[in-house]
């Protein structure tokens, strides 16, 4: 059997590229490697084979990545270089050094964010949708806009003078404001004014008509200063943002973690502004006037001739014009599942099931916790959350299995970023409905997804599994690819329980089974399976390995990949985002390439495959599916989980199935080259370019009684005896 060529067609020749392989610049800079992914999700939004409202969409997604990045990432950096620190990172390059690249980089992000918006905004305008300025309006518009103004955003509204008696305010971060310069009409006396746009109201009005027309909120603030400043008129006027520093620093010694956080959530309101974003045409007063007030320097200020707050475009996507979004999709339910009309014990008990999101309903999770605390002959539940939606049926779940008597334990992660507050309030309901509710560890962050029901069945206790890549919300499992693990194995639901009592108790698991785990033996397992892939090929054994994850940043695993790669093992990475790898040069990763995939779903999910002695897709291979990126972070300060897939069907699902297609891939994929940039995979005109997202949309996977795999995806040959496995 061949392994699959899937890149190695596609990918640039090794090249002697000119760097020392023995220092840091074998390593890609992390913070410039995202801005590289950041570019790719923009350059979706200038890609013709995707629908224009979804264009829009990845105009935004690129905008509001862009300002977490500044938030957390540069806000980090920044401290570090205002304390004097120069220590190198992995790259080599000091926090100085990257700021300094990072703000060229992004600045011209920003600039063909621009561009783009503006082609777009007259491709809308083409098909019915039109952003309007104040000068555009009719007097019907003026009309309806005088209740809208009245009734749905005076009464929310804070204008502020600003004088010796009235000191420049508070913005939050993400503060968006208007700034007056005024002058009052019968004795001239000048006024300065702040208007901060209030986040609470959507960001553009819709005006009446058959036409698609919206209004900026700003735009109608503007329209409407005469009535907020009575007897003034407007000599200038600018729009800004402010970006603030959202790290978030929690006591080591707290003695209540949920009190320690609510007051850290306070804290990060008020973080020293990191970035502000500023009209291009602002009055040279006003500006200095804002920048002394928020004590931001030149370097700090962007200056944007266009629209400020890109990222609340995606308002304009609207339900409305499928015409202009993808072809709606969806989600199966597993063949197994309708089998057993519904009863996911059941289905479980049958056989391992793995379902793959979106593509097969994340409903099955839920329905997983919602069946469980419905039955009188469950027991317990234990739960991880990470991340989940405000109303999330799986907290609902948990509680009524809690108000029922049942033993419920739930390990609610604060610390997951920008989730503080939300999981916070989790916690409290979870409490009151009865729950165990446990908060992990202070030092690391628990990012392991873990659900176990334990049943009576009979005369024994029988425990249910749910292992998972994401998180266990189902709004963002309608866009990311993820796998969830469904299983009854005794030795997964002890290893699963004995991670849970780590969490709880502190109790370090001693024999975990099928099962490794962060920070204990997680990285220690992947770096021994890279190594047995690198002396089978000493050996002259085929040795290849495929991994699919987020990001790939961690030095050991990157130099152990190196080793591999100089051993003779060929190796296919799927990165979406991160990869401080340098595929491709030689006498250091000649053997590695590197791809992303960026389409209309969000990869997300963690796989890795080692062919153990045989070319991939084979059945003989070792497979893994984790909740873990290979970074530092991931790695050495996070609890996550590594499972093993031993069940024939299960292994067969991953390898021949999903990462066989992801390698496959055209349609959506970039291919990286040694300097850390990417290239889009070329497709000659007329020529079909294999998209796995669709091939994902239209073929049930094996837990979904399909037989769509390897054999379907171009550019694999095989033996079917190999990896064929009956559902």
């Amino acid at each position: 059997m061949m392994q699959a060529d899937f890149l190695t067609a596609a990918a640039p020749d090794p090249v002697a590229l000119d760097i020392d392989v023995t220092t840091p610049e074998r390593y890609v800079n992390r913070e410039l490697s995202w801005l590289f992914f950041n570019w790719r999700v923009l350059e979706e939004a200038e890609n013709p084979r995707v629908p224009l409202l979804e264009r829009l969409r990845f105009l935004s997604i690129s905008a509001t990545n862009l300002d977490e990045f500044y938030t957390v990432r540069v806000a980090g950096l920044r401290e570090l270089a205002h304390e004097g620190n120069t220590t190198p990172g992995l790259d080599g390059l000091t926090p100085l050094e990257q700021l300094a690249l990072i703000d060229v980089n992004a600045r011209e992000l920003l600039a063909r964010q621009q561009d783009v918006f503006r082609t777009l905004a007259g491709e809308m305008a083409e098909n019915g949708i039109k952003i309007m300025r104040r000068d555009d309006l009719t007097e019907a518009d003026m009309s309806y806009l005088d209740d809208v103004f009245l009734d749905q955003v005076f009464p929310v509204l804070s204008p502020l003078a600003i004088d010796p008696a009235h000191p420049f305010p508070f913005l939050p971060n993400e503060g968006f404001a208007l700034a007056l310069q005024m002058e009052r009409s019968k004795d001239k006396r000048p006024l300065r004014a702040l208007l901060p746009v209030p986040a609470q109201i959507d960001r553009f009005v819709r005006l009446p008509g058959d036409t698609a027309r919206f209004l900026p909120l700003e735009e109608l603030l503007l329209l409407y200063v005469g009535r907020l400043y009575p007897g003034h008129k407007v000599k200038g006027q600018c729009a800004f943002k402010v970006l603030r520093d959202s790290d978030l620093e929690v006591e080591d010694e707290a003695e209540d973690l949920v009190r320690e956080f609510e007051t850290a959530l306070k804290r990060r309101r008020r973080g020293e502004v990191v970035r502000m974003k500023i009209s291009a045409e602002a009055p040279a007063g006003l500006r200095k006037m804002i920048m002394q007030e928020l004590r931001v320097t030149d370097d700090e200020v962007v200056e944007v001739d266009g629209l400020i707050g890109i990222a609340d475009l995606s308002e304009l996507v609207l339900d409305d014009r499928p015409d202009l979004l993808w072809p709606p999709f969806a989600p199966r339910v597993p063949e197994r599942v309708q089998d057993h009309e519904g009863d996911m014990f059941a289905a479980i008990r049958q056989k391992d099931m793995l379902l793959h999101h979106p593509y097969e309903t994340f409903d099955m999770v839920i329905r997983f916790l919602a069946q469980a605390a419905r039955d009188p002959d469950v027991v317990a539940i234990k739960q991880t959350l990470y991340r989940t939606s405000k109303r999330s049926p799986i907290v609902e779940a948990l509680c009524e299995a809690a108000e029922d008597g049942k033993s419920v334990t739930a390990l609610v992660e604060l610390k997951a970023r920008f989730d503080e507050a939300a999981n916070i309030r989790q916690s409290r309901r979870l409490e009151r409905a009865g729950a165990h509710v446990v908060y992990g560890f202070i030092n690391y962050k628990t990012h392991a997804k873990i659900s176990t029901v334990v049943r009576r069945e009979g005369d024994k206790l029988v425990t249910y599994t749910h292992y998972g890549t994401g998180n266990y919300h189902p709004i963002t499992a309608r866009v990311y690819t993820d796998l969830s693990f469904f299983t009854c194995s005794a030795s997964l639901g002890r290893d699963a329980t004995k991670v849970f009592n780590y969490l709880s108790g502190y109790a370090q698991p001693d024999a975990l089974e099928n099962l490794s785990i962060a920070p204990l033996n997680l990285k220690s397992t992947l770096l021994e399976r890279i190594a047995e892939e690198a002396a089978n090929a000493a050996n002259g054994k085929p040795a290849v390995i495929w991994a699919k994850m987020n990001s790939l940043i961690e030095e050991d695993v990157i130099d152990a990949l190196y080793a591999a790669s100089q051993a003779g093992v060929k190796i296919d990475l799927v990165i979406r985002g991160i990869c401080g790898l340098r595929p491709g040069v030689k006498g250091l990763s000649e053997n590695i390439r590197v791809k992303s995939i960026v389409g209309r779903f969000l990869e997300h999910s963690r796989i890795v495959c080692f062919g153990n002695g045989n070319n991939l897709p084979s059945k003989k291979a070792k497979v893994y599916i984790s909740s873990a990126d290979w970074m530092g972070r991931n790695l050495n300060r996070r609890v996550e989980t590594l499972i093993e897939i031993t069940n024939a069907t299960v292994k067969a699902q991953i390898v021949s199935q999903i990462m066989a297609a992801n390698m496959a891939d055209v349609a959506q994929s970039w291919v990286m080259k040694a300097d850390g940039t990417f290239d889009r995979a070329v497709v000659k005109e007329g020529e079909f370019a294999f998209n796995c997202h669709r091939f994902f949309m239209e073929n049930p996977s094996l837990s979904g009684r399909g037989s769509a795999g390897a054999s379907d995806v171009p550019k694999l040959t095989h033996t079917e005896d190999e990896f064929s496995a009956s559902s």
